[in-house]
């Protein structure tokens, strides 16, 4: 088996100062990558100001690794620019990004904040949005790139409580699908990595367990950063040392007659047919959805014509 290396890469991790993030920039490091490990050091709810990315950066080189710290917000388009900015101006190129980076503002949806709403849309996927655009820029030019977007079982399965932040997560998975169709081109590949870690986002409800160390996700990530990587457009769950695809599906359902406009109470009666995952098909675009219903709407409207 090929050893999974990212030596002369250069990779950018966000939200690095501690739990996941560190682990990620720990293990890219270890693998041979120069990282700019990015984190303002604010508290759990994105306020105040730590020197955890020093911290990190100083691990990394007492490991024998290359590092560089900084404190920029991804919250703005000029926060997600100057990381970038400051990856090329230290190691002269990006090769590799994980948007990592988050915080947490839990609220039942009845009573949300919408200032709270805003502030973690903002971080996790404005935040991804704008540090990937300009790192998909410098990609481009070099014709190769590699981009883990970080999302959450809360985007993709729904979680009481996190309105904000599962919308978030699930907005990211779109942002990284759409990522990956623009880019493969170009020589970058996106994935996406739903990890389940205990961290201090999750210690509330997660055991302090060895299995539920970041640990466990960082290979994930690395292979997905590294050259040896061919997949793209996927959505992979990972936690204590599991790892599976995560897929939306279009299932067969149920074809109304073509000949006429279906009535709602058919609908209703079929319903069983339609959300029915036994036999399904997985488009990996919206055109590719089109596509497979094409033939249906050729009949339908061949149907029509004939009346």
């Amino acid at each position: 088996m090929e050893d999974i290396s990212l030596s002369g890469r250069v990779a950018v991790v966000t939200g690095a100062g501690g739990g996941l993030g560190r682990a990620y920039a720990l293990e890219l490091a270890r693998r041979g990558a120069a990282v700019l490990v990015n984190d303002t050091g604010g508290t759990l709810d994105g306020t105040g100001h730590t020197s955890a990315a020093e911290a990190v950066v100083e691990e990394v080189v007492a490991r024998g690794g290359r590092a560089v710290a900084n404190g920029d917000t991804v919250s703005t388009p000029e926060g997600g620019e100057a990381v970038i900015a400051a990856a090329v101006d230290h190691f002269g190129r990006v090769d590799a990004v994980v948007n990592n980076a988050g915080i947490l503002r839990d609220k039942s949806f009845g009573k949300l904040d919408w200032d709270d709403f805003h502030a973690v849309q903002d971080v996790h996927l404005r935040g991804a949005a704008y540090v990937s655009q300009p790192a998909f820029r410098v990609m481009r030019e070099q014709g190769y790139g590699r981009f883990v977007f970080v999302s959450s079982n809360a985007g993709t399965f729904g979680s009481f409580g996190q309105a904000s932040y599962g919308s978030a997560k699930a907005g990211v998975i779109g942002l990284a699908q759409v990522v990956a169709i623009e880019g493969e081109r170009h020589g970058i590949l996106s994935n996406v990595v739903c990890p389940l870690a205990r961290t201090r986002m999750t210690e509330s409800v997660l055991e302090a367990d060895e299995a539920l160390s970041p640990e466990h996700v960082a290979p994930l990530v690395a292979y997905l950063a590294s050259e040896q990587c061919r997949e793209t457009h996927q959505v992979i769950s990972a936690g204590a040392g599991h790892f599976a695809r995560v897929f939306t599906g279009l299932a067969a359902g149920w074809q109304a007659d073509p000949t006429r406009v279906v009535t709602a109470e058919e609908v209703a009666e079929h319903m069983g047919r339609i959300l029915d995952p036994a036999i399904h098909t997985i488009p990996l675009s919206a055109p590719e959805e089109l596509e497979m219903l094409a033939p249906v709407v050729a009949a339908r409207s061949a149907a029509g014509q004939a009346v």
